[in-house]
């Protein structure tokens, strides 16, 4: 290795035990340091920009805000910040959702020990990381858009009500909502009521049935 300093990284994970794995795993390497740590997407956001990270390990599934939301809020805020999705879950469409939101790399947890580094150092290096199994995931969906002639599917909700949904199904109010994202009680009703419409659901418990069927959240 040569004399850089080493690649500074914030990690988020709503679970200590799997951020303290995590991070022996990349403490362990003379180029990577951990310099943050985050237990929901929100602190993470925060934390990137309190920190001269130059990579987000973000989990997909956290509380207040998913690594993938967070994805799309730090790729607004910090075109430089590189960022990579850790998660237990090998889904085609989270792989997608993920590049789409501006990760440059999806590392399954199952095999965080064997490929974790490699994608940090991928990630530096402006190069993407494609998870052992996700390149057949590719091809196969590329032939599909070529035979039926379209693109990925539309998301059914805006990045918003995702936001809203997965908070809703978390508990909070429509004010505590509201002060979270800075919007109203108002206009969170109005989301909800459009959620409601949109999905095809009646009342909170079904809106939650969905958020834990999305990823949002977990059962």
């Amino acid at each position: 290795m040569s004399a850089r300093p080493p690649i500074r990284v914030l990690l988020a994970d709503d679970h200590t035990l799997v951020r303290r794995g995590v991070r022996l795993i990349l403490d362990g390497e003379p180029d990577l340091t951990v310099v943050a740590e985050a237990g929901d997407g929100a602190e993470a956001v925060a934390a990137a920009r309190a920190t001269e990270a130059d990579l987000a390990v973000l989990d997909v599934a956290m509380p207040r805000m998913t690594g993938l939301q967070a994805a799309r809020e730090l790729s607004r805020r910090l075109p430089d910040l590189r960022i990579l999705i850790l998660t237990m879950y090998d889904n085609e469409q989270y792989f997608f959702e993920a590049l789409k939101a501006g990760a440059c790399g999806y590392v399954l947890k199952s095999v965080a020990d064997r490929d974790l580094v490699e994608a940090c150092r991928a990630a530096v290096r402006d190069e993407p990381f494609i998870y052992p199994g996700a390149e057949r995931a590719l091809v196969r969906s590329y032939l599909d858009r070529l035979h039926s002639g379209g693109g990925l599917p539309e998301r059914p909700i805006t990045e918003r009500e995702e936001e809203i949904l997965k908070l809703v199904a978390e508990g909070h109010t429509s004010k505590e909502i509201g002060e979270l994202l800075f919007i109203s009680a108002k206009t969170v009703e109005r989301h909800r009521a459009n959620l409601l419409q949109k999905l095809g659901v009646r009342d909170r418990l079904e809106l939650t049935r969905y958020a834990i069927r999305a990823g949002l959240i977990e059962p």
